[in-house]
């Protein structure tokens, strides 16, 4: 009876050692994967990860995770020489394929969410025009100050914000185009206002390899994106 209880006791410390060590490991790891994906993204913004089930030291020794959460907040992704501010990424990678080193891998596939406040996509209009809610879902208020015929003009117009296909067909970009541009009865006005208030922005160069804009839609804290894709780089690529 002694002996059976100091088995018990012994396992009982040694399964314990192993938990404190497998979750050190995986907080290790859980960090090394955030530097990894905070280095390829620069400065701006900051990197989350948590990494699913357990014990983790047996999947990292298969070299596969089954799931890893990354969230981003503050990513900048730049295309064309213009930037484009994601206020929040969130995507869960699922059945994660470590590459040797263990400085990253490949997900078999992907899903998330981003947010774009108002404030970001004012930003990332770079024409000095203000981006609010539009009142209905998936419509914007696009105010612009502009000149025409020397004088000093501000035109708020309701735009549609919509994903479309970006230059080649390659991936999705985010489109925003009045409905209506008011006064266009007078002859070029309308095509001044366009001009400020119409604009198509990409964030691919934000986002992970692999995961792209499925589908979009606005409110009044800003707008949403849903993302999907395969073989999807976590970090270290």
């Amino acid at each position: 009876m002694r002996f059976l209880r100091a088995v018990v006791i012994i396992a009982v410390i040694l399964g314990g050692l192993f938990v404190g060590a497998d979750r050190w490991a995986v907080g290790y790891a859980e960090n090394r994967i955030a530097e990894r994906i905070q280095a390829r993204q620069g400065p701006a913004g900051s990197a989350e990860v948590d990494i699913h089930g357990f014990p983790f030291l047996t999947q990292a020794l298969g070299h596969e995770l089954d799931r890893v959460d990354v969230t981003l907040k503050g990513v900048e992704a730049s295309a064309d020489g213009r930037k484009t501010r994601l206020t929040r990424l969130d995507a869960a990678f699922h059945e994660v394929k470590l590459n040797d080193g263990y400085s990253g891998g490949t997900a078999r596939r992907a899903e998330g969410t981003a947010f774009v406040s108002y404030a970001d996509l004012t930003e990332a209009s770079q024409n000095g025009v203000t981006v609010a809610y539009g009142g209905t879902p998936g419509k914007v208020k696009v105010t612009a100050r502009l000149e025409f015929l020397g004088q000093g003009l501000t035109r708020s117009v309701v735009s549609t914000i919509a994903l479309a296909d970006g230059p080649s067909g390659k991936g999705k970009i985010v489109r925003v185009h009045a409905d209506e541009v008011p006064g266009e009865g007078i002859p070029g006005i309308e095509r001044v206002v366009r001009k400020k208030t119409d604009f198509d922005r990409s964030i691919d160069g934000g986002l992970p390899s692999g995961l792209q804009l499925s589908t979009l839609t606005s409110d009044e804290q800003g707008v949403h994106l849903s993302l999907t894709g395969t073989d999807v780089v976590l970090a270290g690529q």
